[in-house]
């Protein structure tokens, strides 16, 4: 029994250290996108804000949207989370948020926090911004109470170096970015009007969260509306009419640029939802020789319209994205992939219109007028 003790013994010392050692490198590979600023402070008090931008749509559908999505969200807590002020005038809209925040669960204990705060939106005509603010905790049922700023702040969050999280502090600054990140999806697919997250998108927002940055922390999201709506382009003073769904049209059969396994339609007869953003991805090809071409996927979105009476898409690059081949491209193909599909639905052949140079850190916007539209 004595050895049987002493053996017991010495594989914990040998483990022990192995563990810390491999839960180390782990805090260390994940935590990149909660360090220094992940928390922002606005005089002295943690504010998340992030702007949306939805070309094309009112102020009152955008307030329509988010009114909806955020009484189904704090609806879905069952408890005092609710809707406390709308003002479809000024595009307001206030909710408080009641929830919990699980750290870890297993079938021996649970370590979890209730997360109290405030939601506020204002709508305006194309955009909308999200603040997410007045954090409070209660930890171990009410035993134990926060505020954000004597929390997770960097300040107290952060070693000196800002170069690691508190141990202790850690989970609270990570479980809270995470929510504010659903937070601001949840948003995004409400302006969407997507009926359901696929799969697919899912998982390349949980690849997205592995990011150095955040999602409420990366900038402006621009999303590409799946209702029909009135888009006025910066490069054009004319208006720019989203393209109703109508039956597709075959064109006259095309004696080159054909596309093998597809079928051409007229572009004037190619239906708004024949690309929906939230169901797969719309990728931009510069060049025809398949090895020698450059393919980037529109990372921002993209929608269907109209420009001076001539059928276009519009595709949006993020900040972060090259785009000097698309400055000097006359033409580029779009091709828009469903969701799990490595064959597109939809090829359109485009020549670039021009476009105004976006400000610093704004998604850069391209206008392409579509020449040949085929589809699957």
């Amino acid at each position: 029994m004595k050895n049987l003790t002493q053996f017991l013994f010495m594989l914990l010392c040998i483990c022990l250290p192995a563990t810390a050692f491999a839960d180390a490198n782990k805090d260390k590979d994940d935590d990149s996108k909660y360090l220094a600023g992940a928390v922002p402070e606005v005089d002295g008090k943690v504010v998340f804000t992030k702007e949306f931008s939805i070309p094309g749509m009112s102020q009152e559908e955008i307030f329509k949207r988010i009114q909806a999505w955020m009484e189904a969200r704090l609806k879905k807590n069952a408890n005092t989370s609710r809707v406390v002020y709308t003002n479809p005038e000024e595009g307001q809209i206030v909710g408080t948020g009641d929830e919990w925040i699980v750290f870890s669960s297993s079938a021996l204990s649970l370590d979890r926090t209730k997360i109290l705060y405030q939601l506020s939106v204002v709508c305006a005509p194309e955009k909308c911004t999200m603040e997410v603010e007045k954090i409070r905790f209660n930890y171990r049922e009410g035993k134990e109470k926060y505020t954000a700023e004597e929390w997770i702040v960097d300040k107290y969050a952060l070693n000196k170096a800002k170069t690691k999280l508190v141990r202790g502090l850690a989970k609270w600054r990570r479980k809270t970015v995470d929510f504010v990140d659903d937070l601001t999806l949840g948003a995004a697919e409400a302006l969407s009007a997507s009926t359901a997250k696929k799969a697919a998108e899912a998982a390349e927002q949980k690849e997205a969260k592995k990011e150095e940055k955040s999602v409420v922390n990366s900038g402006p999201i621009v999303i590409a509306p799946k209702a029909e709506v009135e888009v006025k382009t910066p490069a054009e003073t004319g208006k720019v009419t989203v393209i109703p769904a109508t039956p597709l049209t075959p064109a006259t059969p095309a004696t080159s640029g054909t596309v093998p396994g597809y079928k051409e339609v007229v572009p004037d007869q190619l239906p708004a939802n024949a690309i929906q953003m939230g169901a797969g991805k719309l990728v931009l090809v510069i060049g025809s020789d398949a090895f020698n071409m450059t393919m980037m996927t529109a990372n921002a979105g993209g929608s269907l319209g109209k420009s001076s009476g001539k059928p276009v898409i519009f595709s949006f690059l993020s900040p972060d994205q090259p785009y000097e081949q698309m400055e000097t491209a006359e033409t580029y193909t779009v091709r828009f992939y469903p969701a799990n599909q490595t064959e597109p639905s939809v090829v359109l052949e485009c020549k670039k219109m021009p476009s105004q140079t976006p400000m610093e850190g704004q998604p850069r916007m391209y206008v392409g007028e579509i020449l040949k539209a085929f589809v699957k």
